[in-house]
């Protein structure tokens, strides 16, 4: 399991230790599933590209290594939210019930298969974070994130 925020900014190298960029934000499908990271690569422009999640062969506490480098050549998915960009992290997270549970602040996700099985939220600048639990996939309104805490 791995959050979001222990990933951001990690360096991303491929299987001969060469180092192609840093992991900038986290890719999810319209139906709430991680489905890969956006690296930038190191250059003297920055370049994004999308890193699947099969793409990569392991999550290290240092960095992130890929099987392959033709991985690197992936535009971003045009259908995919991203975490940051999208501005997802900030948005308020409210159950199916309409209780508002709190700003999120980060998501907990199982790196190979791309389910997202916790969110940690916040009511302000100063405040403590709470982690909220869901079993099923989010759903990413325009304005709101509602989540199912409650067992189904």
């Amino acid at each position: 399991m791995r959050t979001f925020s222990l990933l951001k900014g990690m360096p991303v190298f491929t299987i001969k230790g060469d180092r192609i960029g840093t992991v900038h934000d986290l890719s999810i499908s319209e139906m709430g599933q991680v489905t890969g990271l956006v690296v930038h690569q190191q250059a003297l422009f920055k370049r994004a590209f999308h890193l699947k999640l099969d793409d990569i062969s392991s999550f290290g506490p240092d960095g992130i290594v890929i099987s392959q480098q033709d991985s690197t050549l992936r535009k971003v998915p045009a259908d995919s939210i991203c975490l940051s960009k999208d501005e997802l992290l900030g948005r308020m997270l409210l159950s199916e019930m309409g209780e508002e549970l709190g700003l999120l602040q980060d998501v907990y996700f199982k790196e190979k298969m791309g389910t997202i099985i916790a969110y940690e939220t916040t009511d302000g600048f100063f405040s403590e974070s709470t982690v909220i639990e869901s079993k099923q996939p989010p759903a990413l309104g325009k304005d709101t994130i509602i989540v199912s805490v409650y067992e189904q």
